[in-house]
């Protein structure tokens, strides 16, 4: 599709369409994440960024004239069989008020009927961001070791109007953590999925939803990640100098400290961790000015007392996320560890 499209506003020749491209150039069965990020001074020439599930970002170089297109680089690990990853597919399910919700279901090659595997809901950060076709290592790691993987674009993802955006603006935690916990049933009606096991996961505001659904919808998901996801709104709101520039648009779209405090403390699973009842995994960075290391120690602390096992990985030289090739391995190997012991079926 993203070759016709191409096409159609004037980027590459019609020709293009035919054998004169590369072999294995951009399949028209599979989608694309593509990127123009230059071109020569006559306008013949141009540099294609192109990524899609099962293979990192690579460029290109295109003759517009020629119709030919040369590959630059080559991104995927040689470690890496393409074979053993796999497309997305775009999927919609109803929510719990008939709203239409989108995501992505990634499906282990070993899936079926009589082969059923476990899921997780995969819920990106944002909260406006969007989880998007392309390569995301993390999600292929988990769909190879057999989990299925349902990235969920709740309500206030963006890429779907203003409207949609908009949906959950001063309702986080209740507006679209109801699309997270809808996706169960969902997950469930599907034939290759195992219904009696199905998690929950994400990053940052992903990992806010996360921890959210295991405190207020204890009895959903039967496991959960929580990557430096925050659990206290309004010491996310307020907390580091890093948001102070932003706090205007942080009122709008969140609410005011003040103002909103009741609510804001309602949806705050670090007040509520005595809740949680399902094993929970939770993953911090040392160094985190967005999400203070405090609020995840409090969040865990509370909810070992509760008597919910609890996994706490602390990376004392990161942040706001894994940077470090190495620290990255470690914790996509010690979320499939976690996986393996609490959600499929042999240790349940």
């Amino acid at each position: 599709m993203l070759r016709a499209v191409l096409v159609f506003v004037g980027l590459l020749p019609a020709g293009f369409l035919t054998a004169q491209a590369p072999a294995g150039f951009m399949p028209a069965e599979i989608s694309y994440d593509a990127n123009v990020t230059t071109h020569s001074p006559d306008g013949r020439t141009l540099a294609l960024e192109l990524e899609r599930d099962t293979r990192p970002t690579d460029l290109f170089v295109v003759d517009l004239e020629a119709g030919t297109a040369r590959q630059l680089t080559d991104a995927l690990n040689p470690a890496v069989q393409e074979s053993h990853l796999v497309e997305s597919e775009v999927v919609r399910f109803d929510s719990y008020d008939g709203l239409e919700i989108p995501g992505l279901l990634y499906r282990p090659h070993q899936a079926a009927p009589e082969t059923p595997v476990p899921a997780m809901v995969w819920v990106h950060g944002g909260p406006g961001v969007q989880s998007r076709q392309g390569y995301n290592p993390v999600i292929q790691f988990l769909v190879n070791h057999g989990y299925a993987v349902y990235a969920i674009n709740n309500r206030g993802s963006k890429g779907y109007g203003r409207t949609f955006r908009e949906m959950d603006r001063r309702r986080h935690g209740e507006a679209d953590l109801g699309d997270v916990v809808a996706s169960r049933a969902f997950l469930e009606s599907i034939e290759w999925l195992d219904p009696d096991r199905i998690g929950v996961m994400g990053a940052s505001y992903g990992g806010y939803l996360t921890l959210a659904a295991m405190t207020f919808e204890p009895e959903v998901f039967d496991v959960a990640i929580s990557i430096v996801g925050f659990s206290d709104v309004i010491g996310n709101i307020t907390g580091g100098g890093w948001r102070l520039p932003r706090l205007p648009a942080a009122y709008d779209e969140m609410g005011h400290p003040e103002e909103d405090a009741e609510r804001l403390r309602r949806v705050s699973p670090l007040f509520f961790a005595d809740r949680i009842s399902r094993p929970l995994f939770v993953a911090a960075g040392a160094n985190d000015v967005r999400v203070p290391i405090d609020q995840n120690d409090r969040l865990v602390e509370a909810a070992r007392e509760a008597g919910v096992h609890v996994e706490y990985l602390v990376f004392e030289d990161e942040g706001h996320g894994l940077r470090r090739r190495d620290n990255r391995i470690a914790a996509v190997e010690a979320y499939v560890d976690f996986l393996d012991r609490f959600l499929r079926e042999e240790e349940r």
